[in-house]
C-alpha cells in the first residue's frame, strides 16, 4: 500500500514558476514509477510528466516538455514537479500517482495503482 500527499500548489501568475512536492509512505517507494497528472474543470485527466524508480529515465506532455521538470529523492520518499513558465492553460488540479510500470503512466492511466488527492494551480493572466 502507497499513500500519496502533494503539496506545493497555489496561485502565480502567468510566466511564473511552482514546485510540486508528493510524499509517499511505506518503504518500497523506491520500487515504483511515479507520475504527475493534471485535471482541468470540464477536462479529462491529462498525462504531464513521469519518472523511472530509479530516477533515470523521465518522460513528459508536449505540452510541457521544456518548462516542466520531474524528479524524485528516494531518501526522502518524495517526487517533485517543477514547473517554469507557467501558463493559464497550465491551470488545473495535479496529483501525483504511483505504479510498479511506467508505461501504465503514460498510456493506461484508468489502470494506475495509486493516487493521492490532488493539489490546486491556478495560473492567472
Amino acid at each position: 500500500q502507497v499513500q500519496l500527499v502533494e503539496s506545493g500548489g497555489g496561485l502565480v501568475q502567468a510566466g511564473g514558476s511552482l514546485r510540486l512536492s508528493c510524499a509517499a509512505s511505506g518503504r518500497t517507494f523506491s520500487s515504483y514509477a511515479m507520475g504527475w497528472f493534471r485535471q482541468a474543470p470540464g477536462k479529462e485527466r491529462e498525462f504531464v510528466a513521469a519518472i523511472s524508480s530509479g530516477g533515470g529515465i523521465t518522460y513528459y506532455a508536449d505540452s510541457v516538455k521544456g518548462r516542466f521538470t520531474i524528479s524524485r529523492d528516494n531518501a526522502k520518499n518524495t517526487v517533485y514537479l517543477q514547473m517554469k513558465s507557467l501558463k493559464p492553460e497550465d491551470t488545473a488540479v495535479y496529483s501525483c500517482a504511483a505504479d510498479k510500470f511506467s508505461s501504465r503512466l503514460r498510456v493506461e492511466i484508468p489502470r494506475v495503482e495509486y493516487w493521492g488527492q490532488g493539489t490546486q494551480v491556478t495560473v492567472s493572466s
